[in-house]
């Protein structure tokens, strides 16, 4: 059975007119054609569609049951080239993007708050994934782009591209109340260097771990480890349980915790670079328009 959209056009003018010679003028066509072309819709579906009479025409019960379908169809069919145009030029599709948990307190949520309001018709598959987790998914193909903290490995860079989004300063998260921070605006880590230090993992996040020990070693300190986590509310939540003191990108400060107070650090400043890295083969148009209004927001 093969039924052209024609005959469904046409038998929807009639079934609207009730009348085969107004259906004719409505479809700018002679009655002859439009008559042959409904028989031929009835003969593919093997059932009359309308009762004729010389001056009236009626749907039969099929009749009936076909045109809200018919309906359906015409209108999906009108919508196609709309769909096939928003999909090629990346406004609707599907976005996988994973993030790390740094990125929720900074430029993940303004960016995906612009992004929807441009492109409301794409479909966002948000994942939390550490920087290690984010580059194995890449390279499998299995997400189209992820917030990561660089530096990609050496492997990686002859498959992704990069791109880096925000650079931020180390601040230190402390228990509100130490005495040694007391009536401080910014912190010495001299001050706070009997506490245990609570971090990333190395082989999570390696370049952000130097960082912080760096900061240490840099104040003449050795950090000693006492806690290792690899979300960063869990983190912030063991600084308010009072289990230690932790270094975090500036935006983790958004991040209200009881008992946590977030103090600049003296001295050297050291920073945090995140970064946005998909595949350098993914043609994906949705991707496009995702990075082409990431580099506006630089």
């Amino acid at each position: 059975m093969n039924i052209e959209l024609r005959q469904l056009r046409y038998f929807v003018a009639v079934a609207e007119e009730n009348h085969f010679g107004r259906a004719a003028v409505r479809l700018h066509m002679t009655q002859p054609p439009l008559s042959q072309t409904i028989q031929s819709l009835e003969a593919a579906l093997g059932t009359q569609l309308f009762v004729r009479t010389k001056r009236s025409v009626a749907l039969t019960p099929a009749g009936f049951a076909l045109l809200p379908e018919a309906r359906r169809i015409l209108q999906q069919a009108g919508a196609l080239p709309d769909l096939v145009r928003r999909a090629a030029s990346g406004e609707s599709g599907l976005l996988s993007l994973s993030f790390v948990s740094t990125a929720d307190y900074s430029i993940l949520p303004p960016l995906l708050r612009e992004f929807r309001e441009r492109y409301p018709q794409v479909h966002i598959e948000l994942r939390e994934a550490t920087t290690d987790v984010q580059l194995e998914d890449l390279t499998q193909g299995r997400i189209d782009a992820g917030l990561l903290i660089p530096p990609l490995p050496d492997k990686a860079r002859a498959e992704l591209d990069y791109l880096t989004v925000l650079s931020e300063p180390l601040v230190l998260a402390a228990p509100k109340g130490l005495p040694s921070l007391r009536g401080k605006s910014v912190a010495n880590l001299k001050a706070v260097a009997d506490m245990p230090l609570i971090i990333f993992p190395r082989r999570i996040a390696p370049a952000f771990h130097d960082a912080i020990v760096g900061c240490f070693r840099d104040a003449g300190l050795t950090p000693h480890i006492g806690q290792e986590a690899i979300q960063m509310q869990t983190i912030i939540g063991l600084v308010s349980a009072g289990m230690g003191i932790a270094l975090v990108p500036q935006s983790v400060s958004n991040l209200k915790r009881p008992g946590v107070e977030y103090k600049p650090l003296s001295g050297k400043t050291v920073t945090i670079e995140t970064g946005l890295a998909w595949r350098r083969d993914n043609m994906s148009p949705v991707l496009r328009t995702f990075l082409e209004l990431l580099r506006k927001k630089r």
